[in-house]
């Protein structure tokens, strides 16, 4: 992999020193939110870990190389290039490095690049999931894989609300992937607290999570540790009003005929539009409380080493 695998020297040096560091997702960068907004809020999530005691590290592929710590102009080029570039999941990798390819990398790329890098701690959004009408469709995101098989830890805010969140917590069980309440007793649903649904176990401070992170590496359990972190509560918004919006963009998708990798990406915007803005202000926010989180937690577990 060391082929691929391109470690910007501020990173590099981190991860020798053992400092603390943070990986990040680029496909809010690139499938998220238009340009400049997009590059704001990288650099502004970025600023998050870093005043919290941990160096962030965000990922993507360009030309032909995975990036870890993409910074400056690469940043900026990559904000830039916004819809245009591809969204690389575990099956695309091969392909989108062999082409040349400029893509924002998803949960389950991010955890795949971030482990081979040695980071042990990400930071996103909502994870993907089941998705709702699955026992027809079979549209499981490839993330709830990748965290039963690759040892990085995942700080967010639930599954996103688009999901079946029963069954996404179905099969991360069936798949041994510990889901940790960060202190709460409930499962978040992204842009709302609460799922009406439990988490396995609740911990309440970044040691305790840390704690449980180094058990898992000392048991050489292969997968990761997904850490459900609730949106503040200041920014969450009504569960009922949003359910009502998600149902009415599921059903726009249905009638528009759009599936697979192009529906998370559509749903997210048609629920963007449907709440007057409201929806993004709101990832914003939960997204910054996820970063804040997993530099502590990134902190507390270099520490340990």
């Amino acid at each position: 992999m060391s082929d691929f695998l391109e470690i910007s020297p501020e990173i590099k040096y981190a991860l020798a020193d053992g400092q603390p560091v943070v990986a990040l997702e680029s496909t809010i960068i690139t499938h998220g939110m238009p340009y400049p907004q997009n590059l704001e809020t990288a650099l502004a999530v970025e600023q998050v870990v870093r005043d919290n005691g941990a160096v962030p590290a965000t990922i993507a592929v360009m030309g032909g190389k995975c990036h870890v710590g993409v910074a400056g102009e690469t940043l900026e080029e990559l904000a830039r290039t916004g819809l245009k570039a591809a969204k690389a999941s575990r099956r695309d990798l091969a392909a989108i490095l062999v082409k040349g390819l400029t893509a924002g990398t998803t949960v389950a790329t991010t955890m795949q690049i971030a482990a081979m890098a040695g980071i042990k701690v990400f930071a996103t959004g909502g994870i993907g999931g089941v998705h709702r009408g699955a026992e027809s469709t079979f549209d499981i995101s490839a993330d709830l894989t990748e965290l039963s098989q690759t040892p990085v830890a995942v700080v967010c805010a639930g599954a996103k609300s688009i999901l079946d969140i029963p069954k996404t917590l179905e099969v991360l069980e069936s798949n041994g992937v510990p889901v940790i309440g960060y202190g709460t007793d409930a499962f978040p649903a992204f842009f709302a607290r609460e799922s009406g649904h439990g988490v396995d176990y609740r911990l309440d401070t970044p040691d305790e999570v840390a704690a449980l992170i180094a058990a898992q590496a000392a048991l050489d359990m292969p997968g990761g540790v997904l850490v459900a972190n609730p949106i503040p509560e200041a920014d969450a918004l009504d569960a009922d009003e949003i359910n009502g919006r998600i149902a009415a963009a599921i059903a726009d998708a249905e009638r528009g005929g759009v599936t697979r990798k192009d529906l998370t990406p559509y749903l997210l915007n048609r629920i963007f539009e449907l709440t007057d803005g409201k929806s993004l202000v709101a990832n914003i926010a939960l997204v910054k409380n996820n970063a804040r989180v997993a530099a502590q937690i990134a902190a507390a577990l270099a520490k340990r080493a």
